[in-house]
């Protein structure tokens, strides 16, 4: 089972959190500040697959810790956040985060969110085409990287799976609960802001210009699709 890492200050809430991670099996690490979670991940031996991130915490709060794991690690990362609250939450998602909970949440929720995150590590290729090329942007489907003017850019599992998924059908629109169920494995738990935060980090790394993207395309009132033919 894979190892998580849950970063949370209040004692009990953490405490309860890492009996359930244990009892569905997976190896835990626990941290109460963002400063021992960070530690923890950054351990030559660091057996960490997940993270559980809490965004209200003492001293270098959630947002931060997320924007530092992210530029050490395209590890998944779920946040909690104890209201739901659209500031925070966008926020998060910002950051880095992959997806979120909002507290308390049931051993079921968790799980299930945990599972999702890492079949997300392991993109499927959905296209007989082993290589696609758009001028500056190249997508290996088969080794699962991607080159924008000659450079490979590192993206996390989300944004890359989100990019093979587009990638595989150039033209379709696809709506954003499609993407949901196709790239988060989410169906009525999932939320749209999931999406467009996943399409604005991913668009940062590829677009010459993200405010006017040419392969990540909205199309309003619906969803996206991947632009070039």
């Amino acid at each position: 089972m894979p190892h998580v890492l849950l970063i949370e200050d209040d004692r009990s809430v953490r405490d309860g959190m890492e009996l359930v991670l244990r009892r569905h099996g997976h190896g835990v690490d626990t941290a109460g500040t963002g400063e021992e979670g960070l530690a923890l991940i950054a351990r030559p031996s660091s057996p960490v697959e997940v993270v559980v991130l809490d965004l209200m915490l003492p001293g270098l709060d959630g947002f931060e810790v997320c924007r530092r794991i992210r530029a050490l690690s395209a590890m998944p990362i779920i946040m909690l956040t104890a209201r739901g609250d659209d500031f925070d939450i966008v926020s998060g998602l910002e950051a880095g985060a992959d997806d979120y909970v909002v507290k308390p949440v049931t051993a079921r929720v968790l799980e299930a969110r945990i599972r999702a995150a890492l079949r997300r590590v392991e993109p499927a290729v959905r296209t007989p085409a082993a290589t696609q090329s758009y001028d500056r942007l190249v997508i290996d489907r088969a080794g699962l990287t991607v080159t924008v003017g000659g450079e490979q850019v590192k993206l996390p599992p989300t944004e890359l799976r989100l990019l093979l998924e587009l990638s595989a059908s150039p033209g379709q629109v696809f709506s954003r609960e499609q993407l949901l169920e196709t790239v988060w494995d989410h169906d009525f738990l999932g939320d749209s802001r999931l999406v467009d935060a996943a399409v604005g980090r991913l668009r940062a790394k590829i677009e010459e210009v993200a405010a006017r993207p040419r392969y990540v395309q909205t199309v309003r009132g619906f969803g996206y699709r991947f632009g070039p033919l």
